[in-house]
């Protein structure tokens, strides 16, 4: 099993210490939040947690974009991976995602993947000019324009949101740049199975975990795209111990989302959250195998 450090419930000037920190007691991934703007009022409800808990602590932290976020610490590191878990990806312009993924991952020698996600709020679509009501569509055809066009040969892409002709981008990656699809719900799930090269979930619990991923490899079998290597990324924040995580990897949790420090404490406590991920390194990740 693998692990990903969630960098939540810190702060933007603790990250490349966290990011040393993390390399140096074994994590292999670092997972930042997306959020791109805080409205006033909103039309929506959160889905994985009391909304109105969820827009206090939106509302009260700072959010550095995780492109910025993920070059700065790639910086002062050799060997982390990271991933934003997860990117609001249809309401960005893919062409325009496509090379700062493709950018990132040949400056950083293939250290990116792309945790893909929708947004729940519906002013991240309506304050960019993107539909939320085709969400699903705009999701959809997004991924194929990034696939298409890190591919490094000329593609040109004709539906129903964006329409262009033949063109190139380089340089690309040797290796494709892995697409992490986030969500719980059933098209999301679908949608992992489908065209993903993983799947991310929120913070759940084991048995919910379980039913998701056998819900993705069913579908999975049903698409016909049980042949290439496929990542679950499972956060569940009551795991602790050894054998916590080992019942994660036993219903095939591939990579265990972490967030070793306690989310009461002063998130400025940049000393207090590298001991505990250097614990947690020493006390499940070194005894993980």
């Amino acid at each position: 099993m693998r692990f990903v450090l969630q960098l939540g419930f810190s702060n933007y000037r603790n990250y490349t210490a966290i990011a040393r920190a993390a390399e140096e007691s074994g994590w292999t991934w670092l997972s930042m939040p997306d959020s791109l703007f805080f409205p006033q009022r909103t039309e929506s409800e959160y889905p994985y947690a009391e909304t109105d808990a969820i827009r206090q602590y939106l509302e009260h932290s700072d959010f550095i974009e995780p492109f910025v976020a993920m070059s700065t610490m790639a910086a002062v590191t050799t060997r982390l991976r990271f991933y934003p878990g997860v990117l609001k990806v249809p309401v960005r312009q893919p062409l325009i995602l496509a090379k700062m993924l493709s950018s990132l991952a040949v400056m950083t020698n293939g250290r990116i993947a792309l945790g893909a996600g929708l947004s729940p709020w519906k002013e991240d679509f309506q304050y960019n000019g993107a539909n939320f009501e085709k969400r699903g569509e705009l999701m959809d055809e997004c991924i194929e324009v990034l696939r298409g066009a890190m591919a490094g040969e000329f593609f040109e892409f004709h539906g129903r949101h964006y329409d262009f002709g033949p063109l190139r981008m380089r340089p690309v990656p040797p290796q494709p740049v892995p697409i992490l699809v986030g969500g719980h719900s059933k098209p999301a799930l679908r949608r992992a199975a489908r065209v993903g090269d993983g799947w991310v979930s929120a913070n759940t619990d084991l048995p919910t975990l379980k039913d998701m991923i056998g819900t993705i490899n069913g579908f999975r079998e049903e698409f016909g795209t049980t042949a290439h290597e496929f990542q679950f990324h499972g956060i569940d924040f009551s795991a602790r111990t050894v054998d916590d995580f080992r019942h994660l990897a036993e219903i095939g949790v591939t990579d265990a989302g972490v967030l070793p420090w306690d989310t009461r404490s002063d998130p400025m406590d940049v000393q207090g959250q590298i001991d505990a991920i250097r614990r947690f390194g020493d006390e499940v990740i070194a005894k993980m195998g």
